[in-house]
């Protein structure tokens, strides 16, 4: 998706420099092209907090799912139409920052949804999640 938002990027700055008629619209459609980069490369960090996502390129937005909203983790391989496509996805019952096809870290959350992320090594993310779990009674 990075690669994509700097491609479309360059392609309507030259646009709008090559043809007035359409350098309104080339401009405003930066606006997708910056949505392609912010989300195109993700962080994710597990602690005794909870999980972030952030976004590499602009870390301020992020989303922080505390341990006590945390039920259980898991790890599987995803296909993105699993999970509604690619790139930060709502749908009812759940979230998803889906990037790629492959290991994807899977919480269930105490509210009965899921926020599933794709990322390399998901099996070790969703163990260190598990060991970070406040005990239930």
């Amino acid at each position: 998706m990075l690669a994509v938002g700097a491609i479309l990027a360059v392609g309507l700055i030259a646009l709008a420099v090559v043809d007035a008629a359409y350098r309104a619209a080339g401009l405003a459609l930066l606006l997708a092209a910056a949505a392609f980069s912010v989300t195109g490369a993700i962080k994710v960090t597990v602690s005794s907090r909870g999980v972030t996502v952030a976004s590499a390129l602009a870390p301020f937005l992020r989303q922080n799912i505390t341990m006590d909203r945390i039920e259980r983790a898991t790890a599987r391989w995803t296909r993105p139409m699993e999970i509604s496509g690619w790139g930060y996805r709502w749908k009812p019952g759940g979230r998803a920052v889906s990037l790629r096809k492959g290991d994807a870290l899977w919480l269930e959350l105490t509210s009965g949804t899921r926020f599933v992320i794709t990322i390399d090594d998901a099996q070790t993310a969703a163990e260190l999640v598990n060991r970070y779990l406040p005990r239930r009674p």
